[in-house]
């Protein structure tokens, strides 16, 4: 899939990125670079990962043996904002101008293609942070800035301050967590929404050791709820949940170390969900999110 979607005049975002939590260190190199070699063209990573340097090998790794250009590539990363609920500190604006230098040292890239604040746990720092990204990208830092599991509040805070709104809101997306609200408001407000754990119904998701989360047996046990409608449509469920998030408008990060099933996951050109089976898909919301064992953060004060 070559699609992409606006995040402001001058930058776009490619339908299908390549998600990098939970990949270590020792595999990112090889697995990266196999993504590109698949067709990624937008590698999603954070400083929360514990992985950029890794990541970092990989993207020009994967450049060098496709032949592509660092402008070929999209490349997303977050700043860790500090969470005072987890004894960290909030980042002050200095703080997350000098996170974000650390963070392209380590990817080995002299910008972003996107810099997020990670998770509205910034508090009394939150505005102080975004005040910094804004000046990142005049900087030249990074071409297009955002936030990631802002809530509607997070969103009118930045709003009633004044400052630039942002291009994008990644957030968990998927036909168990649909957030119509927070994503009409978005709409009207033109921040794009990007989507993470696209894949929660499946049950495959997070099922090795240390891959907590917050999925509840009784969504364990309807895992199997997707398998006849990509059955209908000759696709895997992966690509099936995928192409739902791309036909509602959404950047998608899927992740496997698999190259077939990297292939897979970026195959979604050849169908189309038809309009029954997404109005079906609409009343299957069961609220917030799941991939955070703390709860979703969007629900942050």
């Amino acid at each position: 899939m070559t699609r992409t979607f606006a995040l402001n005049e001058n930058v776009s975002i490619p339908a299908v990125g390549f998600g990098t939590y939970l990949i270590s260190s020792e595999d990112a190199p090889e697995v990266i670079q196999t993504a590109i070699e698949c067709g990624y063209r937008h590698i999603d990573t954070a400083s929360g990962y514990r992985n950029e340097t890794a990541v970092g090998e990989g993207i020009q790794a994967g450049l060098a043996s496709t032949g592509l250009s660092r402008s070929d590539i999209f490349v997303t990363a977050k700043l860790w904002p500090g969470n005072s609920a987890w004894g960290d500190a909030p980042k002050t604006h200095e703080q997350t101008l000098a996170e974000c230098d650390a963070s392209l040292e380590r990817l080995g890239l002299d910008y972003v293609d996107l810099y997020l604040i990670h998770a509205p746990y910034g508090g009394a720092e939150r505005l102080s942070q975004w005040r910094a990204l804004v000046e990142l990208q005049t900087a030249g830092k990074a071409r297009s800035i955002g936030v990631s599991n802002f809530n509607r509040g997070h969103l009118d805070e930045i709003r009633t301050a004044g400052l630039p709104t942002p291009d994008a809101n990644q957030i968990e997306l998927h036909p168990w967590s649909q957030k119509p609200e927070l994503l009409a408001y978005m709409a009207e407000n033109g921040i794009a929404p990007i989507a993470y754990c696209s894949l929660v119904p499946l049950s495959t998701w997070r099922t090795e050791e240390g891959q907590a989360s917050a999925k509840t047996e009784q969504m364990k046990a309807d895992s199997a709820a997707f398998s006849d409608m990509a059955r209908k449509y000759g696709v895997t469920e992966a690509q099936f949940l995928l192409r739902w998030g791309v036909q509602n408008g959404y950047a998608v990060l899927p992740k496997s170390l698999n190259p077939q099933r990297m292939k897979q996951n970026i195959d979604l050109e050849g169908f189309e969900i038809d309009d029954t089976d997404m109005a079906a898909i609409r009343e299957m919301d069961r609220g917030q999110g799941v991939a955070w064992a703390t709860g979703d953060p969007s629900s942050a004060d």
